[in-house]
């Protein structure tokens, strides 16, 4: 959503008469139903965009759901977990991306698991499940952390030792999407060593076109935009052009040497990474493939990327909890601050990792307050009423809001806006789960994150690693870091100094 930050107003007050002509129209007709009350409109949207998040959750702890009007109608807001429960599950049927949504994420995500509904969004679901659950996978993937995770603090060493401020959300961003490239694909990006111009240009890409086309929500005029290819349009082209190019070359290659390795009846290779695997289980259609794994980059790339940035900056508001974690770390890993990072990673094994409780409720405080997508919407397919009496249109955009949800004291109690990981943990110091539907971070229902298992695996082997080896301290400990009004909860800029534990 960085188009609330640079869209100009001019154009938009053009349609101001349209709007609340339109406006007047919905307002007027006497509705028997009772629909959520009118909280404020797009223009209100634009006045706080550089703090839209706070701007909706003062919204919704005033009215919990409520309406605004926009240029072509309503958008319904919600941060009642009930209505989440019944809209991501007891009636999810009639929620889902449907054809707007479908239509503006197409050019990047195509017919990915994220963009569609129907017997396409099962197909791919129970495709893609079958894969994320299998323990190839699963150790495949944890390899890949421990190396990225250890090619991090190598990079983190570099800047301490010279007493250099580091930018942690960027380091994070290459590491975050090197791993997720090898689990799919099978090939190292190495972003952070940026020797590779063809691979960089393949991550420029992949940040640009996936943060740029959201522009198209606010953006009326899009689709001749694309046509006329002018603007963010023909960057998002061009940007389009190298992803496809590079995706559908590797998946092309690997296709040609199964084809071959059939053919010449060897055996073939024991490839784990995802796409080899699904070329295994006879899913060989290109643009299939190439949907699936585009899809994937996006959704595992920028959250995991926000999860660890604003858990970083908890650390440095919090020493004491920063200096507990590490010591849970040595405790369940039986090393001690003098071991190199290759040492920690290779004993964090998956008895090692399940020993960190207090790593996993410190993880997931973080996402309650700072959760990785801070608004998430569907689409009504038919006119329906939500268990709080208040009513819906088909073709109204639904949206529930976790980061509004987490600062909710009626949710969460009057101390919900604190950072407190203990709030996870039961009395023996294990970590509870809570109602999916109240820790609406990883989605619930049918359509729960399949990564969520993948992406506490990624953090915490990350969180381990460094948290033993360095102390975080803000370059600025004065500073209040800000976030980014954008699809994800993306931190402005995140400067840390790292200091050797000793």
């Amino acid at each position: 959503m960085d188009f609330l930050l640079s869209t100009p107003l001019p154009p938009i007050a053009i349609s101001l008469a349209v709007m609340f002509l339109l406006g007047v129209i919905f307002l007027g007709k006497k509705q028997n139903k009772r629909y959520p009350p009118v909280a404020g409109t797009l223009f209100h949207q634009l006045k706080h965009r550089r703090k839209l998040h706070h701007y909706m959750t003062e919204l919704a702890c005033k009215y919990r759901t409520y309406r605004i009007l926009g240029f072509f109608g309503y958008t319904v807001y919600t941060a009642d977990p009930v209505n989440v429960e019944y809209v991501l599950k007891t009636n999810a049927a009639n929620y889902g991306k449907g054809y707007y949504l479908h239509n503006i994420l197409y050019d990047v995500l195509g017919d990915g698991i994220f963009s569609v509904d129907g017997d396409k969004w099962r197909h791919q679901r129970k495709a893609s499940g079958s894969q994320f659950s299998t323990k190839v996978l699963r150790d495949f993937s944890g390899e890949i952390f421990k190396t990225n995770a250890v090619k991090l603090a190598s990079r983190i060493h570099e800047a301490a030792t010279c007493g250099k401020s580091i930018e942690m959300q960027v380091l994070f961003l290459q590491s975050t999407l090197d791993s997720i490239v090898k689990i799919l694909l099978g090939i190292d990006l190495d972003t952070m060593s940026a020797t590779n111009n063809e691979n960089i240009r393949f991550a420029n890409a992949v940040a640009y076109a996936s943060g740029s086309i959201i522009y198209r929500v606010a953006d009326v005029f899009w689709r001749i935009k694309r046509f006329l290819n002018i603007g963010t349009e023909a960057a998002i082209r061009r940007n389009m052009k190298v992803l496809d190019d590079f995706v559908y070359n590797l998946i092309n290659i690997k296709i040609e040497k199964l084809r071959k390795s059939e053919e010449q009846y060897e055996q073939p290779l024991k490839r784990r990474d995802f796409i080899s695997k699904l070329l295994e289980a006879k899913e060989t259609d290109p643009k299939y493939l190439r949907d699936m794994v585009l899809s994937f980059i996006a959704a595992g790339k920028d959250t995991t990327t926000s999860a660890l940035s604003w858990f970083i900056y908890m650390m440095c508001k919090h020493l004491d909890i920063q200096e507990k974690i590490a010591q849970e770390v040595r405790e369940a890993t039986g090393l001690n601050n003098t071991s190199s990072a290759d040492e920690v990673a290779a004993n964090l094994t998956e008895e090692a990792l399940n020993k960190m409780q207090y790593l996993h409720a410190a993880l997931t405080e973080t996402l309650r307050l700072y959760p990785a997508v801070p608004m998430n919407a569907r689409v009504c397919f038919s006119d329906d009423t939500w268990p709080d009496g208040h009513s819906v249109r088909k073709g109204e955009m639904i949206v529930y809001q976790p980061y509004s949800m987490g600062r909710m004291k009626y949710i969460w109690g009057d101390d919900a806006e604190e950072f407190r990981p203990e709030r996870w943990l039961d009395g023996n110091g294990n970590f509870k789960e809570e109602n999916p539907f109240k820790f609406i971070t990883f989605s619930a229902g049918p359509r729960i994150c399949l990564g969520k298992d993948y992406s506490y695996l990624q953090m915490k082997i990350f969180c381990a690693v460094l948290l033993t080896k360095y102390i975080f301290k803000l370059t600025d400990e004065t500073k209040v870091v800000e976030y980014r009004t954008m699809v994800t909860l993306d931190i402005k800029r995140l400067h840390v100094h790292a200091f050797p534990r000793v």
